[in-house]
């Protein structure tokens, strides 16, 4: 599916807000959900906040019906705040405080994941009774942003969290995470493979489990295409059909950037363009202190579109952004392309920036400010 920036960029030019700044369209978000849930049909769905925790998009996603993964108590007090059902959150996050795990409970929240034995006892101390899904590290193909080794246990020692879980009166059951922006439908082959054996050796310990919870990783297409969401779906389907021949568990995943990326864009302004050398460098009002953090490495490449019109020839380009920090710089070995005319003042737009942008933004770093975000639609507040 194509995003249609359409109402966002009719909103930057008759507003003309001042950059950098993130519009996002509830109503793509909103319906992005529905799409999600209809790939999906039976599961729960938690939409992962760290993507964007907009109170808007919070809101939309309310409406739809969709539940949070929320990773603290923070999150976790806005989702309630937007009417959210506590039922319908999951605390995804496995690195959290014993008073962390008591505040959530006492908020209603009966889904929390793990992956270490000191946090399932405080579990069944401070949250008794609820469903655990201990988190099981992937011999998987790397995503495009990697979590590496800190979350998630090798599955011989899942198996002993999942009986030892078991054991304090918790309700165990799977869960994985192919890594952020995974392009690689092998990933999720892989996940529900290593869940099934698990299943069945608990089972067979007198531990059945019921429920598998798949994270997120579904990409969305920046620069080079991703896999639609269909194909995601019918990867899943297929699998648990293999590895679950005698009945599927209930599923539980947790979407963020597929549900928000392409419900919003950047639009930032043009600072300064130097000569560095034998390289134009050309210098933004954005950069990774304040909304592009996803290009560390250069992992996430964003589509930057000139606003204006321009004659003449385009030529490769450092980009940078505007801080007094030489990590400051976005990127300078994927190649990029802007016209030569291109001078301070000329603004730039970057599609599908709904997700990982302001949430990563900094609170001050050189006094600048937050992305400010606008969000439009029946759920917007501009």
């Amino acid at each position: 599916m194509c995003a249609d920036f359409s109402r966002v960029r009719r909103f930057l030019d008759e507003r003309d807000p001042p950059t950098p700044c993130l519009v996002v369209d509830t109503g793509v978000v909103a319906a992005r959900a529905a799409g999600f849930r209809a790939a999906f049909p039976g599961a729960l769905i938690r939409y992962a906040v760290k993507a964007n925790p907009a109170p808007p998009v919070l809101n939309a996603l309310v409406a739809a019906g969709i539940g949070f993964d929320v990773a603290g108590p923070a999150e976790l007090a806005r989702c309630l705040e937007r009417g959210a059902d506590p039922v319908d959150l999951a605390y995804g996050n496995p690195i959290k405080k014993p008073r962390d795990i008591a505040y959530a409970h006492e908020c209603g929240v009966r889904e929390f994941t793990s992956d270490a034995v000191d946090d399932v006892d405080n579990l069944a101390r401070y949250a008794p009774g609820a469903a655990v899904s201990i988190r099981v590290v992937l011999d998987a193909p790397d995503s495009v942003t990697p979590f590496g080794r800190k979350f998630g246990c090798e599955p011989a020692e899942a198996l002993d969290l999942v009986l030892h879980a078991a054991g304090v009166g918790l309700r165990p059951g799977i869960a994985f995470h192919v890594g952020s922006q995974q392009p690689d439908l092998a990933a999720w082959e892989i996940g529900i493979a290593t869940a099934a054996k698990l299943f069945a050796e608990a089972a067979a310990q007198g531990v059945p489990m019921t429920r598998l919870n798949l994270g997120g990783g579904f990409a969305t297409a920046h620069r080079t295409d991703v896999p639609a969401l269909d194909a995601y779906a019918a990867t899943i389907e297929s699998a648990l059909d293999t590895h679950f021949p005698d009945g599927r568990p209930e599923l539980l995943l947790e979407p963020g950037r597929v549900l928000v990326a392409d419900a919003g864009l950047l639009r930032t302004e043009v600072v300064l363009v130097a000569r560095r050398g034998e390289r134009r460098w050309v210098y933004l009002d954005v950069g990774r202190y304040n909304g592009l953090a996803e290009a560390e490495n250069e992992a996430i490449t964003y589509r930057v579109e000139p606003v204006e019109p321009h004659d003449g020839p385009a030529g490769p380009v450092v980009l940078a952004g505007p801080t007094c920090d030489g990590d400051d710089v976005l990127y300078q070995r994927t190649p990029y392309e802007l016209p030569l005319s291109l001078r301070a003042g000329d603004r730039l737009d970057l599609p599908g920036t709904g997700a990982y942008t302001a949430s990563y933004a900094s609170v001050e770093f050189n006094g600048i400010e937050p992305l400010r975000t606008y969000c439009l639609g029946r759920w917007g507040d501009a």
